[in-house]
């Protein structure tokens, strides 16, 4: 990132696109003639794709070190073993440097193998904190005012799909950390009220902190072999002190099994030099550089000139002790070795120490000056005393009384003096050593840390820097171990590689800001990425050696998963606050990560059909805290998509996924058609009452939202099966079936007026709603206007013409209903041939289409200047109430003023990124039906702004895009005003991805680093970024500004395949200034 590298960086030239070749062989074709093969056979790459390539080809594993490390397994349900099922109070964040996981690891910036069995992290000091920064603190669950909430600034820079490269930047203050101010005001909040934010705090304040950058670089001959860059800058006006800590550290799986595995060992073997054994992984080396005199800026105008620095090198001291539990510190017990898992801590931090082993303050006395007030007597004058004062009223001097005796006034008076006197006082004692030794001074463990002191580092800017290489090296074959010239260019080069492989996804054309916030989009998306372990069957009986699991405990949650099995890298939300997956938020993360890496999309989407996570009913697993939950059905559509992205970009069909994941999704599609009644559906508080629980009156409820799924779920298919009918034609019957399929759910949302079931169109409003169906006919429509009555546009597909003659069965079959349910056909098949000869389906006749875009565009009711709110602003004024007040729908556009769903997320206002790119895919593919004259709507209704469907998808994908960028101010709606995260130099460049937005200000809420969905924000920079920016007048009903190219034509008539997202295969062009739908192929 621009104005964020170290001093010490070099620019390499990265001309060699050419890899060494692997000293491994096969049994019959060498590993070199198998890399030979493999690059001289394609194309033009970057080192970056040729690493992906071998990784995939099983040549070279580049993709098992990775940021696989969780940021919080503290509080989470698989290390809950609670009687209550409540893991925030079981395991909370004050155990977590002191209690051993059960399954899996965290720290601040890490890496660990793919099987964490391993792991590095980092901890700092500020010499003022109650323990080391060790992990990410935040809330829990029942200390927010709207719920869990990560109270730190950290930033993901850059990564690449192989991890060959990644950067990360933390924000550590130079003061105390307010750990119990922080939890105090945000209890002391109620739910109207915005939360209490780090920002909030004067931490930051005069620069008092640390930029931290944290870099890891991959050997290009062995990908195994990782240099470490630590680079800490003093942002502060005053020299400060700095303790960095890394940590390198083995997963304790030693003491669950019922069969005990050999215990690996991390020992000193010299100077610097961690060695670690392990029986799988083999035998590494941490070689940890002594690291130079902090270095001090170039003095910038008004600032002082700094001090010499007199600091020699900074030689680490090496430091061991076992990831076990500390039960004396936890529970009063005794532990099972005598060195544990906080041992820093305590060898560090005297105060952190147990109350016996603190060092004892010393008792001592100083002479001191002391004042001492007298009152003395003295004749006063002789006039007389006034009535008034010996009636008892106040003097004006009252330290002044007037007295009288038989012959003379008396005055007493208070005067000071100074005497001397003895002070007794306390006094920290000059040896903090411990009186014990907390961490082993035979230097052998299984956790090993190495601590550097940068003593009084140069202000405004000054520079400690640490390097560290973890290998299985020597110094004599790898000199970059002991060279920092050598280290630095192998860092350099590196990054200089992810240059040029992000230089191939974003444009040329692009600003500078728009290339800024989709890399750190996808790079948030790729240091999401962890190690994920939960195996319920283990986790229900308990482990051997550890208390009998309460008996009431396995009826709390997930009782019929037991067949679960998931011990994997997956995608997750957030790695604080979600730090485990969902499975309809890793539908929406693949879609950007297949942009960079397909193969680890692909991968996501592939388990979770696996028979070992999905169930053999079809049911596939939800998030931890309920397998069972109903969710969203949008697996089929993301499978598709990324099949259809590899296509584009990579010039690679995968037909071998497409049919794998579709024979498993035949599973989940009978279970979701048979079993659907009421469910979660992913939306939270978005309705009145808990959807997934049951009704607060009897009836049955129709949701529109979950007919509309699954009429969207049954095109998926449909869409799928003509893909896989062009090379196997028994998938043309399938083609058929889910055609019959989204034929009779569309009958269920639009039934005839003969029919026994209720309608969910409210005609009078122009819209889809919920009903409460008591009996045949007798309904209550819940009136709620709100994202999942603009579901309905979800099931949408234009057919192509081709289709029609290449599978006559499927064409017969279609001209069959057409025929023969001329009453369903004409609802929901649009028989008209339209652009170029299109057919449509859709659950929306054109004319219910253009009232629900009235609704949808209009300022006052969904349409923000940040994209299409989840719930209509009408309901600000009036909010829906139901059997009294006790259920009520009413518009927040900020945070959750509910504690449904734990009130940490909103439904019922705010901004949702995933939505809105579904709807923008819906306008999309109903313009390629009506095309850009046959259908044109007001946007925003009321302006006199006429747009085609295309052209509105294109300025809600601007609106989305502007809550990130840079406004002709310098502020960024998603900082919320903020204006240090605005204009600061050391901050405004830095993007965060947060769960959803303000509906009215564009400011970030929820999750602060959910490059989960969020990050689908790179697919629409990459779609329509090349025509971002004010190109129109403002119109009359907002103060937002249109962002529509006035120069889109109907280029597409031109070529199916036209498009204008940059891509990385041959096809791929670019038209700049001039964006294109996306053709049917794309979608």
């Amino acid at each position: 990132m621009s104005g964020y590298n170290s001093p010490h960086q070099k620019q390499s030239d990265g001309g060699n696109t050419d890899h060494d070749s692997a000293h491994r062989h096969g049994k019959r074709v060498s590993m070199d003639e198998a890399f030979q093969k493999l690059h001289t056979s394609s194309k033009w790459e970057t080192k970056e794709e040729k690493r992906l390539k071998e990784d995939e080809h099983k040549l070279r594993y580049w993709r098992r070190w990775g940021p696989h490390l969780s940021e919080r397994q503290w509080s989470t349900v698989r290390e809950d073993y609670s009687a209550d099922g409540d893991p925030w109070n079981h395991f909370p964040h004050e155990m977590a440097r002191s209690r051993t996981y059960r399954w899996g690891e965290d720290g601040i910036g890490g890496i660990s193998d793919n099987h964490c069995r391993m792991a590095f992290s980092l901890a700092f000091w500020n010499g003022k904190d109650r323990m080391l920064k060790e992990r990410l603190f935040g809330l829990a669950n029942n200390q927010g005012n709207h719920g869990e909430d990560v109270k730190e600034l950290y930033y993901y820079l850059d990564n690449t799909p192989s991890h060959s490269y990644m950067k990360m930047l933390y924000k550590y203050p130079q003061t105390a950390y307010p750990y119990e101010q922080l939890v105090r005001e945000s209890q002391n909040r109620g739910r109207d009220v915005t939360e209490f934010e780090i920002t909030d705090t004067d931490l930051f304040d005069e620069n008092k902190y640390w930029d931290i950058f944290i870099e890891y670089a991959k050997d290009d001959e062995d990908e195994n072999a990782i240099s470490v860059r630590i680079s800490a800058y003093n942002r502060g006006p005053e020299p400060a002190d700095l303790h960095i800590i890394p940590q390198l550290f083995f997963k304790n799986y030693w003491f669950w099994p019922k069969v005990t595995p050999e215990k690996p060992t991390l020992r000193q073997v010299g100077e610097g030099i961690v060695q670690a054994d392990h029986e799988e992984l083999g035998r590494k080396y941490m070689y940890c550089s002594p690291s130079p005199a902090p270095s001090a800026p170039a003095p910038k105008r008004g600032q002082p000139v700094p001090e010499p620095i007199s600091q020699d090198e900074v030689v680490p001291q090496l430091l061991f002790t076992e990831n076990e539990t500390n039960f004396e510190r936890l529970y009063n017990g005794k532990n099972i070795n005598k060195y544990a898992k906080d041992a820093f801590h305590d060898h560090l931090i005297p105060n952190h120490r147990l109350e016996n082993d603190r060092p004892q303050l010393v008792r001592k006395t100083r002479p001191v000056k002391r004042q001492v007030v007298k009152t003395v007597k003295r004749p006063g004058n002789l006039t007389k005393t006034s009535t008034s004062a010996k009636a008892g009223s106040a003097p004006d001097n009252p330290a002044v009384v007037e007295m009288e005796d038989s012959e003379h006034q008396w005055v007493e008076e208070e005067i000071v003096e100074e005497v001397d006197d003895i002070e007794e006082y306390f006094e920290q004692p000059t040896n903090t050593a411990p009186t014990r030794d907390y961490v082993n001074p035979d230097k052998i463990g299984t956790k090993a840390g190495a601590h550097y002191f940068f003593e009084q580092v140069p202000a405004y800017g000054g520079c400690a820097v640490v390097r560290m290489k973890l290998t299985s090296k020597t110094p004599e074959e790898d000199p970059s171990i002991d060279d920092d010239e050598q280290f630095d260019d192998l860092v350099e080069e590196r990054r200089s590689e992810a240059d040029e492989f992000y230089a191939r996804v974003a444009s040329g054309s692009m600003s500078d800001d728009m290339k800024n916030i989709m890399r750190q989009a996808l790079a948030g998306m790729l240091w999401n990425k962890q190690y994920y372990c939960f195996i319920l069957s283990e986790w229900l009986a308990g482990d051997p050696g550890q208390p009998p699991v309460p008996s009431n405990r396995k009826w709390i949650r997930n009782t019929d998963w037991k067949h679960l099995h998931m011990e994997d890298i997956l995608s997750m939300p957030d790695k604080w606050e979600y730090p485990f997956p969902c499975v309809w938020d890793t539908a929406f993360h693949c879609i950007p990560l297949a942009m960079v890496d397909p193969w680890f999309a692909k991968k996501q989407l592939d388990l979770f059909t696996r028979e070992w996570y999905m169930k053999p009913d079809g049911s596939l697993p939800s998030y931890e805290w309920n397998f069972g939950d109903v969710n969203p059905p949008v697996h089929a559509w993301a499978v598709f998509r990324v099949f259809k992205i590899e296509r584009k970009m990579y010039g690679r069909e995968d037909l071998d996924f497409l049919e794998r994941v579709f024979q498993k999704l035949l599973l989940c599609f009978t279970q979701f058609v048979n079993k659907f009644e009421n469910g979660f559906l992913g939306l939270d508080n978005i309705a009145p009452f808990n959807r997934s629980e049951s009704l607060p009156v009897p009836g049955t409820l129709r949701q529109i939202d979950g007919l509309s799924w699954m009429a969207f779920f049954s095109l998926q298919m449909l869409n799928m099966s003509l893909e896989l009918a062009k090379h196997n034609k028994n998938y043309e019957a399938m083609a058929s079936k889910f055609f019959e399929h989204f034929i009779w759910l569309s009958e269920s949302i639009n039934p005839s007026p003969d029919s026994e079931d209720v309608s969910c169109w409210d005609d009078e409003d122009g819209f889809y709603y919920d009903t409460l169906q008591h009996g045949n006919r007798d309904a209550q429509i819940i009136k709620v206007r709100s994202l999942v009555g603009l579901m309905s546009l979800f099931p949408v597909l234009a057919i192509e013409p081709w289709v029609f003659k290449r599978f006559p069965s499927f064409a017969a079959r279609f001209q069959w209903f057409v025929h023969n349910r001329p009453a369903l056909a004409v609802r929901n098949v649009m028989t008209t041939g339209g652009k170029r000869e299109r057919r449509l389906l859709s659950v929306v006749s054109k004319e219910r289409l253009e009232r629900i875009l009235r609704r949808m565009l209009d300022e006052t009711e969904f349409l923000s200047s940040y994209g299409v709110r989840s719930l209509s602003k009408v309901h600000q004024a009036e909010p829906f109430r139901a059997f009294g007040d006790e259920y009520s729908v009413e518009y927040w556009p900020g945070d959750s003023r509910s504690p449904m769903f734990g009130g940490n997320s909103n439904w019922r206002g705010p901004i949702w990124v995933a939505p809105n790119l579904l709807l923008i895919e819906s306008l999309q593919r109903f313009y390629q039906y009506y095309g850009p004259d046959e259908f044109k709507v007001e946007c925003p209704t009321g302006s006199g702004d006429f747009m085609d469907l295309a052209q509105i998808a294109e300025e809600m994908q601007h609106r989305i895009i502007s809550m990130f960028t840079r406004d002709s101010k310098g502020v960024r709606a998603c900082n919320g005003g903020t204006a240090m995260l605005d204009h600061d130099p050391y901050f405004r460049d830095l993007v965060q991805f947060h769960e959803f937005f303000h509906a009215d200000t564009g400011a970030g809420l929820g999750a602060s680093h959910q490059c989960g969905w969020t990050g689908c924000v790179a697919a629409m920079i990459l779609q329509s970024g090349l025509t971002y920016g004010a190109r129109t007048p403002r119109t009359p009903r907002s103060t937002a500004a249109h962002y529509f190219d006035e120069h889109l034509t109907d280029a597409d008539n031109k070529s199916d395949a036209g498009s204008v997202s940059v891509g990385l295969g041959p096809q791929w062009s670019h038209s700049a200034g001039i964006s294109r739908p996306p053709s049917p192929d794309e979608l």
